[in-house]
């Protein structure tokens, strides 16, 4: 159950998307992001924005990685600061902070082990199961020669292999993954999956709503047993 109301922050390299509990995700507001943006002019322009909405917690899906106090690398398409920033003491709130391809993943969890692939400039991914998230690195993977599945399956395998080759090694890789990690199915979710047009079994795509979902679930709490504190029913593993 959500005990709370959520404000959800998906922050992109292009625009940072903004939804809360109650609201419909068609009247979600965004706005402007890029190597400019730094924390302290994300609280103004989020709370600025939000002011008319009624929120406890934030939720915050952060492109770079995330320990259990929050940023612990700069992002590369950012502006800086954002390791050993106080968020919670800047939002006036509770803040929950993630790497925003495990907050995509956790709102496309339908149940079982499902392996999570992001495709933008790079490869976002995540496994998720038993109430677990597990962030990845998997655009590191080295293939062949100084080939790494970042630059396969990213925007610049896009670029050099044309869209249905890059479609083809998607999937081909995708399947692969999921053969590895022992995944019931697996999803691709960020802009680039919308290039994709069929998808074979086992392999789908991810819904846009799919960050904002993962940022509600976040403050999804454990109601049972009634002899003790709630707890989050998601773990993220840092």
């Amino acid at each position: 159950m959500f005990a709370v109301k959520v404000l959800v922050i998906d922050i992109g390299g292009s625009h940072v998307k903004l939804l809360a509990t109650g609201i419909d995700p068609e009247d979600a507001r965004r706005f402007d992001s890029g190597k400019h943006l730094k924390p302290d002019e994300l609280v103004a322009r989020t709370k600025a924005l939000v002011s008319d909405w009624d929120y406890d917690v934030v939720s915050i899906g952060y492109p770079g990685r995330v320990g259990p106090d929050g940023p612990i690398a700069e992002p590369g398409n950012l502006g800086d600061g954002w390791v050993g920033y106080h968020y919670p003491k800047a939002f006036e709130h509770p803040v929950r902070i993630v790497n925003d391809a495990a907050m995509q993943a956790l709102g496309a969890h339908e149940g079982g082990r499902m392996l999570f692939l992001g495709l933008g400039t790079g490869v976002g991914s995540a496994l998720v199961a038993n109430h677990v998230i597990l962030p990845l690195e998997l655009g590191s993977l080295r293939l062949r020669g100084d080939e790494d599945l970042f630059n396969r399956i990213g925007k610049k395998g896009l670029e050099k292999a044309g869209e249905k080759a890059w479609a083809e090694a998607v999937l081909d890789t995708a399947q692969h993954l999921r053969d590895a990690f022992l995944a019931d199915y697996v999803v691709l979710g960020g802009g680039n999956a919308e290039r994709i047009e069929e998808f074979p079994k086992h392999i789908r795509r991810g819904g846009n709503e799919d960050a904002f979902t993962g940022g509600f679930r976040l403050w999804e709490e454990d109601v049972e047993p009634h002899d003790r504190p709630h707890s989050p029913v998601w773990r993220v593993v840092s």
